[in-house]
């Protein structure tokens, strides 16, 4: 006969469920195979059931209200020209080599967060597999690996310098699948580690009862990029990072092919090269908002209270309009810079998370359509409004709990072209944030490069959303490259590297780009 679950087991969990309200749940456990109980079960015991009652009270029955900090200021940070418009001075050189030092004594990991999708692109898998390269349609993973196999050349990282890759569940077998079929894209092996996300539970919005995905599963959504922070303790990557000495993680999310993920300035200022501003527990990048209304989040310190002075990132639907139009003087926007979920973080500082219960990250609510099982009759249903919560966690929520944080400004254009949405239909203005226009800002940016060591970049009348060269007009339009251009991070990351790699203007370096043509440098 097959076996079944222990009674013990079985009836332990039932006490547990029905306690908190939650028995529902082994409601069809009767009707399903032994396999399936074992799973039913084994989800089931991964919950913190005891904890349900007090998340469903102030997440779901209840909607928190978001406070801004006391007497909310714009958030101080280092400016990308040091002292410009009033900034702090600061020695970009001094926090270059004590950033490029740590590289070489292989103090530094890098940490991508890739457990989306790229559904929204109309792509079907992974999102850290999706074509991004401008020219050559390189993975993702594929721009990231050359960007550390580039850092490891220049700063003889001898050992190599570990790559932490958090995957979800769903997307975690084929993601180690391709790196396996493209042979890690030539880093080696034992320097990736693959590691999937937690979840949560998926909760009735006018109830709290726990949804069922199915009779046999519970409906779970992942707990967000702040879930990172408890994921890297869950999967023993602290502990290998301890073993072998790191003590800094470069944070990024996986959908920038442009993003400088061991960037020795950045670290250097973190580890306090720029002054006694940092604590080395969590720093971040930000880069100038574009407008008042542009939807990102803004780095901000409370002004008064407990967290004085703290750093924290407040989303662009919390913080109020009146707030986001404030000015200076000079016309510039009072609260600037924008969050583009770039990090620096202190191995120490995710230990202390994840053993202080003083230390834990709220949740935020989101209100989902949620295709569930009828807990009464078994029946799937189809919602056609809002009749779910998941909850998820913000990795940026960690920064007022930090001592002190540092926040260092970066050019867009030179680091940031996410590829989060589909592109536009023929004959529509350029979606923003799309395959489409990261591939015009790298072009953008290999353009600038080339043009600071002298070779000429052809250019047109810019298209409808299209981002453009700036300061670069004809006859009072503005201008984009006419060209398509990519520079591998392995070759460099920025205008001296490339002039180096390239031999200088003397070697290499081409003269002038042709119209039209596609480079690959």
């Amino acid at each position: 006969m097959p076996s079944n679950p222990s009674p013990v087991t079985l009836q332990s969990l039932t006490h547990r469920l029905e306690t908190v309200g939650q028995g529902h749940l082994l409601r069809f456990y009767d009707q399903l195979d032994d396999a399936k109980k074992r799973s039913l079960l084994a989800q089931i015991a991964s919950l913190d059931v005891e904890g349900l009652p007090k998340l469903i009270h102030e997440y779901v029955l209840n909607k928190p209200v978001f406070a801004i900090p006391p007497e909310v200021q714009p958030a101080p940070y280092y400016p990308r020209v040091p002292g410009f418009s009033g900034g702090r001075n600061w020695s970009v050189e001094t926090a270059r080599e004590a950033g490029a030092k740590m590289l070489r004594d292989g103090r530094v990991a890098a940490f991508v967060v890739a457990g989306g999708q790229g559904s929204r692109l109309g792509y079907e898998g992974p999102k850290g597999c999706y074509p991004a390269g401008a020219v050559t349609g390189k993975p993702l993973f594929a721009v990231f690996a050359d960007a550390i196999l580039g850092a490891q050349e220049r700063h003889g990282v001898r050992a190599g310098i570990p790559w932490y890759i958090m995957t979800s569940p769903l997307n975690h077998q084929q993601t180690v699948d391709f790196f396996e079929a493209n042979s890690y894209f030539g880093l080696s092996k034992d320097n990736v580690m693959f590691f999937p996300q937690g979840v949560m539970p998926s909760l009735d919005i006018k109830s709290g009862k726990v949804l069922l995905s199915s009779r046999s599963e519970i409906a779970t959504n992942p707990d967000g990029h702040g879930g990172s922070l408890k994921a890297l303790q869950v999967s023993g990557a602290l502990a290998d990072m301890r073993r072998r000495g790191i003590d800094t993680i470069s944070y990024f999310q996986v959908d920038n092919p442009i993003v400088n993920l061991l960037d020795p300035v950045f670290l250097g200022l973190h580890a306090g090269a720029g002054g006694a501003e940092s604590s080395a527990q969590m720093s971040s990048k930000m880069v100038p908002k574009v407008n008042a209304e542009e939807k990102v989040g803004v780095f901000c310190a409370a002004g008064a209270g407990a967290r004085k002075g703290r750093v924290e990132v407040v989303e662009y639907s919390d913080l109020p309009m009146d707030y986001q139009r404030q000015t200076n003087p000079d016309g510039s926007l009072r609260f600037i810079a924008g969050s583009i979920a770039v990090h620096v973080i202190g191995v120490g500082f995710v230990e202390k998370l994840n053993t202080d219960a003083s230390f834990s990250l709220p949740y935020h609510r989101a209100e989902k359509k949620i295709p569930c099982v009828d807990p009464a009759t078994g029946e799937m249903i189809a919602p056609t409004s809002n009749n779910g919560v998941k909850l998820e966690r913000f990795v940026f929520d960690a920064l007022p709990l930090c001592e002190k944080s540092v926040v260092c400004e970066t050019d867009r254009l030179e680091e940031f072209a996410p590829i989060k949405n589909a592109d536009s239909a023929v004959g529509q203005p350029m979606a923003p944030d799309s395959p489409a226009s990261s591939r015009v800002i790298q072009t953008i940016r290999a353009a600038r490069w080339l043009q600071t060591l002298g070779v000429a970049v052809p250019m047109r009348d810019a298209l409808p959303g299209e981002p453009v060269m700036p300061g670069v007009m004809r006859d009072g339009r503005a201008q984009a490259p006419d060209c398509v251009l990519e520079i591998s991070p392995r070759t460099a990351t920025n205008a001296a590297e490339l002039s180096a790699a390239m031999g200088g203007v003397g070697g290499k370096m081409p003269k002038g780009i042709e119209r039209g043509e596609k480079r690959v440098f």
